[in-house]
């Protein structure tokens, strides 16, 4: 087993990520990725809440200007494209179900929950189906580990590198 490359988040942390989501956050096990001003982009969540219920999606997107920008993306018909990519090219197919592997593993080190055992998120490994899912495992994970949701940060307006929080202090309060 490694080690999570992430630290468990803080109350205040905590309370950025609700607001982003407008609710309470549930079981939030790290900040796996970070706005430009520190702000949370990605949350690591448990694989089994509180109440007892499965939760599949390890990395969470909760940034708000990057999940309008991947809900955008849906809207446009851009899953499709990357569907096909996926079906067409045998090396983004090879490097996608990797992803799937290394997404279940990282996964893995915070508990086995049997429900939902070799799924992953997003519609890998042989599926386009959220690009929120994938954009947060890519940017989780970093570029080069998740072909399909690297390619949808790219397509997307909202980038990684330039700061669009409502409240870009709200990290360091």
């Amino acid at each position: 087993m490694t080690t999570p490359p992430f630290a468990l988040p803080t109350p205040a942390e905590i309370d950025v990520v609700s607001a982003q989501l407008g609710r309470r956050a549930r079981g939030v096990v790290g900040i796996a990725a970070r706005c430009v001003c520190g702000n949370p982009t990605v949350v690591a969540t448990s694989p089994r809440l509180d109440d007892g219920s499965p939760f599949p999606t390890f990395y969470y997107l909760t940034h708000p200007a990057a999940t309008a920008a991947m809900s955008t993306l849906e809207a446009t018909q851009v899953m499709p494209e990357l569907a096909a990519l996926l079906e067409a090219d045998e090396t983004v197919a090879d490097a996608y179900r990797a992803a799937h592997e290394a997404y279940l593993a990282d996964r893995a080190q915070f508990g086995e929950v049997p429900e939902i055992d070799g799924i992953s998120a997003g519609g890998m490994p042989t599926r386009v189906k959220c690009l929120h899912a994938l954009a947060g495992h890519a940017l989780a994970a970093g570029p080069g580990v998740n072909p399909i949701g690297d390619a949808a940060l790219e397509r997307s307006s909202w980038s990684p590198e330039r700061c669009q929080c409502e409240d870009p202090g709200a990290a360091t309060r």
